[in-house]
């Protein structure tokens, strides 16, 4: 059987917190390309232009494993090929991380409100893990699973590639007892405590996730901690990890989190500076059994959500 070559480290350091794109060049047997530039131009040219390829290759933005590439290389499948990305401006999120708990291995992050956990679409530097590899300076940090960037609260973070994969068994084995919160409206018809079980299917391209008739492939327990105002404040405790699940489960009760912009109508993207409403979840607590010296751990965030109400005291 044969061996796959080891993929050769970066000749590029991380530029704020994100590592360069890389690019292996595919197989030929056409001959399309006589040269890596002529490759790269023809990958990327609808995507960013010709001009930008071009100029790109002048500033040696494109980069080999012996250093900067001129285009005029001769092409050769297999051979890899680094670049950094034009990164767009971003809005910087105005709230700071918390850092719950911080070891050789493990970092626990308390994420604010509007921080994605990882870079995707118009959220590449203003994200968890590239704000946590600066300030932290840990390079190679990466997240063991992902918390939705409406979601506050808290996110584990592996320091070392070799751990990586023990850490996110624990998640993908749901092995990792999670506690949510969340403040949605009070309705005293709902009977709870209830667990809920449904099928729910997320479309790539579509914002909101629906239930479908059909086997059950998620599953929350729903418990109500106390009422106010109107509001309830529920504890959440999701046995599944699908996408909007929580959300999702909350809705079909007839109890749409508070500020939740896809359930039960999907809103008008809000403006990127706008931090006025966020929703009302947080993950609450992470409790697992560590995958490497076999400790009990358990941590709950320091965030508190800002739609309870407070006690009103009596005047006098």
């Amino acid at each position: 059987m044969r061996r796959r070559s080891r993929t050769p480290s970066a000749p590029l350091a991380q530029r704020d917190g994100i590592d360069p794109v890389r690019v292996r060049l595919p197989a030929d047997p056409e001959g399309l390309w006589t040269t890596v530039g002529d490759h790269l131009l023809g990958r990327f040219e609808g995507a960013v232009g010709a001009a930008r390829v071009s100029a790109m290759l002048r500033e040696g933005r494109f980069v080999g494993a012996e250093g900067a590439l001129s285009g005029a290389e001769a092409y050769r499948a297999g051979m890899h090929v680094w670049f950094h990305r034009d990164f767009a401006p971003e809005v910087a999120v105005p709230f700071e991380i918390g850092i719950v708990y911080r070891d050789e291995r493990i970092v626990i992050a308390d994420k604010p409100h509007f921080l994605a956990t990882t870079p995707r679409g118009r959220h590449i530097t203003e994200t968890a893990v590239a704000r946590l590899r600066r300030d932290l300076a840990l390079p190679a940090l990466q997240p063991a699973h992902r918390l939705d960037r409406l979601t506050a609260g808290l996110a584990l973070f592996v320091v070392r590639p070799e751990d990586r994969g023990a850490y996110q068994n624990l998640f993908s084995g749901r092995r990792v007892r999670k506690e949510y919160e969340a403040v949605a409206t009070y309705d005293p018809g709902v009977a709870l405590p209830v667990t809920v079980r449904s099928r729910i299917v997320k479309e790539r391209g579509v914002i909101a996730a629906r239930e479908d008739a059909g086997e059950p492939n998620a599953e929350s327990r729903i418990e109500l901690a106390e009422q106010r105002d109107g509001l309830g404040r529920y504890r959440l405790l999701p046995a599944t990890g699908r996408t909007h699940q929580l959300r999702v489960h909350m809705h079909g009760l007839g109890l749409p989190i508070l500020n939740d912009p896809v359930y039960p109508v999907v809103l008008p993207e809000s403006a990127p500076d706008d931090f006025g409403a966020p929703l009302q979840l947080l993950a609450k607590v992470l409790e697992f059994t560590d995958p490497v010296d076999g400790r009990v751990q358990r941590f709950e965030s320091g965030l508190r959500l800002a739609g309870w109400p407070s006690v009103r005291r009596p005047e006098g």
